[in-house]
């Protein structure tokens, strides 16, 4: 078996609820997986959730929990949603279970052993709300610090740090040579510019069990637990480990049964992750998986953030989207259809209530829902549903599409991509107005013509079912079921123009997407 096309989003943090950020990112990588297995490759699609840290212990005392009760019931909330987003995760990692701890513990031995750590007495300030410590640096000028920060205290604590300015040059020459590590190109020379004009500071790695006890202990000193970075950022390795993938070095891996395949995953060939989080997966990760000896992960693939009618997005101004709502309301298709159109990977997005109706309008309704029922409804009216023979006329624009198609989505250009589908929407509709078949079927010596007609537009909705399967796929698979056909459009391959068959007899046409009164 050859390595799996892996991807991951994120590991969430379990103290909240899913929001649009959360839903955006998913469902990039979701398109980026199902268009790689469209395109015939195996793939691995890892998301999931980090469990453990003072706000989880925190917030489940405070509902009078144990913290795991607390995470288990947020986790079956967490595996809900993304269900309603119609993923297709191969695995949902939580970093509170054994398979997760035990990997997470082979790191920290291995890298201890080798001399990666060193324990210091800290001494400064410290954001309980962030549990972080802060320094000189994070003073506003004023002395003051921002107050994202909450309650900022003085702390003398002994921890473990782990040494990273020892690489930073080492990082440096590997994101020059490797233009593609960090995307879009404006984030890897935010990267760039933040390792050259600053002396990495060691990354501190723990926390006192007395002050926190919610976490994986360090298996070199069972007082402390690891803290953040080596458990989160961990699970992108730990569960391909866990399942026994070669890719991982030996120390790390765990061995399969007799019975099981091992996953052939490592490494990653795409992180997508928020630019918030930029420096701990473009600076810190590749530093860890040097020193464990590990390959370094392909790409790190950074969306942007989405505001709210040019406002960021805030609880307690009211001003937020609830994907979950919009999906109940208007369909997950719709929702997955407009953020990908609306926001190309990388700069940030405004979500408007009117805009998300404009396009469910006009592209969606107007656009790709009209010309497949008034297509296959005309099939059903003047042949029976029966497909007439083979006609080439929109082959040409069809072919050029699912070329063009099936290089975009190679490049992760998925915004592209739609516009380059809806480009074939647009002309098939528009061959509609020109052939005018509701007339040819008037005059019986233009039966011919007619046939022809029909095909063309039978055949680009079935073309077009097969393009927007990694996009919409619930909408590509209910076209196929309009047309009849048994299989999923789930692979590329079968974009090839002709492959309806004539004489096949269609299914029953209902309306993709009902307009609505907006």
């Amino acid at each position: 078996m050859s390595k799996r096309f892996y991807i991951t989003t994120a590991i969430d943090y379990v103290n909240g609820q899913p929001h649009l950020g959360h839903a955006y990112e998913k469902v990039v990588a979701d398109t980026i997986a199902r268009a790689r297995r469209s395109l015939g490759q195996e793939v691995f699609y890892l998301t999931g959730l980090d469990e453990h840290g003072q706000k989880v212990q925190q917030a489940a005392m405070a509902e009078g929990k144990s913290p795991q009760a607390y995470c288990d019931e947020l986790a079956a909330a967490w595996k809900r949603f993304a269900a309603r987003l119609d993923l297709t995760n191969d695995d949902f990692v939580r970093t509170t279970e054994t398979r997760h701890k035990r990997v997470v513990q082979a790191i920290l031995a291995k890298l201890h052993a080798a001399g990666h750590f060193y324990k210091e007495v800290y001494s400064g300030f410290y954001s309980t709300k962030e549990e972080t410590f802060l320094t000189e640096k994070d003073r506003r000028p004023d002395g003051t610090f921002d107050p994202a920060y909450g309650e900022v205290i003085r702390l003398e604590e002994e921890n473990y740090y782990f040494r990273l300015s020892d690489h930073q040059q080492w990082l440096i020459n590997h994101i020059e040579a490797n233009p593609a590590f960090v995307q879009p190109d404006y984030r890897r020379n935010e990267v760039l510019g933040f390792l050259k004009n600053n002396v990495l500071e060691d990354l501190c790695i723990s926390r006192p069990g007395s002050r926190l006890n919610w976490g994986i202990p360090l298996p070199f000193d069972p007082a402390y637990v690891t803290y953040v970075w080596f458990d989160a950022l961990s699970n992108y390795i730990s569960v391909p480990a866990a399942l026994g993938d070669p890719g991982v070095p030996e120390p790390l891996r765990q061995t399969t049964s007799d019975s099981e395949q091992p996953l052939e995953a490592w490494p990653a060939d795409i992180h997508v992750i928020g630019k918030d989080i930029l420096k701990f997966h473009a600076v810190y990760w590749p530093i860890m998986l040097r020193a464990m000896g590990a390959p370094l992960p392909r790409q790190v693939l950074v969306p942007g953030w989405w505001q709210k009618d040019g406002q960021k997005m805030s609880k307690s101004t009211g001003n937020v989207v609830d994907p979950v709502a919009v999906i109940d309301d208007w369909g997950v298709d719709a929702f997955r259809f407009y953020v990908l159109r609306e926001l190309d990977i990388g700069p940030d997005g405004n979500w408007t209530d009117a805009g998300f109706r404009s396009r469910y309008a006009a592209e969606l309704a107007n656009g790709l829902g009209n010309l497949v029922n008034r297509s296959l409804s005309m099939l059903k009216r003047y042949r029976n549903g029966v497909v007439p023979p083979i006609s080439t006329e929109l082959e040409p624009e069809a072919t050029r599409v699912v070329a063009q198609t099936r290089q975009l989505l190679l490049d992760n250009q998925l915004q592209a991509g739609l516009l380059c589908i809806w480009s074939l929407v647009n002309r098939a509709n528009q061959y509609v107005d020109q052939t005018a078949p509701f007339k040819l079927a008037k005059d019986p010596g233009q039966a011919l013509r007619l046939d022809q007609v029909l095909y063309n537009l039978a055949e680009v909705c079935r073309v077009l079912a097969v393009l927007l399967w990694p996009f919409i796929p619930g909408t590509a698979e209910k076209i196929y079921g309009q047309l009849g056909l048994a299989a999923k459009p789930d692979r590329l391959d079968q974009a090839g123009w002709g492959k309806l068959p004539p004489g096949h007899t269609i299914g029953t046409p209902a309306p993709l997407f009902p307009r609505r009164d907006v």
